[in-house]
């Protein structure tokens, strides 16, 4: 897939794969409509990117995350309430904030709370995607699926897009609906990139990284 020339390098960079995995998620997964709520759960590089999707997207955004820098990551890319796990319980705040419960929510960090607090926010026929990748002790989550089955909920996988889908994200980005460039806070060289790579654990920075060769 060639890049058009009016896309710079790095806004290419930072499509993949954190940019093009929430795009899946929200247009061919949840199948997101304008005005429609929307609960992310994390704001890494993947959340800050469905937050500024959902807003070209025309949905209301609650962003969610326990560290103030990202939510006011969140904030400027969008979403409309912030939430902090670990000031107010998030599924009533939702609750409260929506008058019914999500129509859509993402996990995009992957942990078994964050993913059982994205099904349980929802409402009636509300639709989870799952899209943090579930890890080690993470791996079998516990389903609220009694939720599940009152509600009528529906969830998703959502893993990555096919490279035959990005001319739609190229034509957000050059009508100016999207700016992916904007997630990128930091560069840095090969060298620093390596350090870096093994503190991915520890959430260090808000945004995205980019790795240049020539630094």
């Amino acid at each position: 897939m060639a890049l058009p020339d009016s896309i710079d390098f790095i806004s290419a960079a930072s499509l993949g794969c954190r940019f093009i995995t929430a795009f899946r998620a929200l247009v061919d997964q949840a199948k997101l409509k304008p005005g429609e709520w929307i609960a992310i759960h994390g704001c890494g590089g993947v959340g800050l990117s469905a937050v500024m999707i959902a807003k070209a997207l025309g949905a209301q955004i609650i962003a969610i995350d326990i560290q103030p820098s990202r939510l006011e990551s969140a904030r400027q890319f969008g979403a409309d309430f912030l939430l902090n796990p670990s000031k107010v319980d998030p599924i009533a705040a939702i609750g409260e904030i929506t008058r019914r419960g999500a129509h859509v929510s993402i996990d995009a960090l992957g942990h078994r709370t964050t993913c059982a607090n994205s099904i349980e926010c929802l409402a009636k026929r509300g639709r989870h995607v799952q899209v943090g990748l579930m890890l080690a002790e993470d791996s079998h989550p516990a389903i609220p699926m009694a939720s599940v089955i009152a509600k009528e909920l529906e969830i998703y996988g959502s893993h990555g897009m096919q490279t035959t889908h990005y001319p739609r994200i190229f034509d957000m980005i050059e009508s100016g609906a999207i700016h992916p460039q904007r997630l990128v806070t930091n560069t840095v060289g090969l060298h620093h990139g390596a350090q870096l790579l093994t503190q991915f654990a520890e959430f260090p920075n808000s945004g995205m990284t980019i790795i240049d060769f020539s630094l």
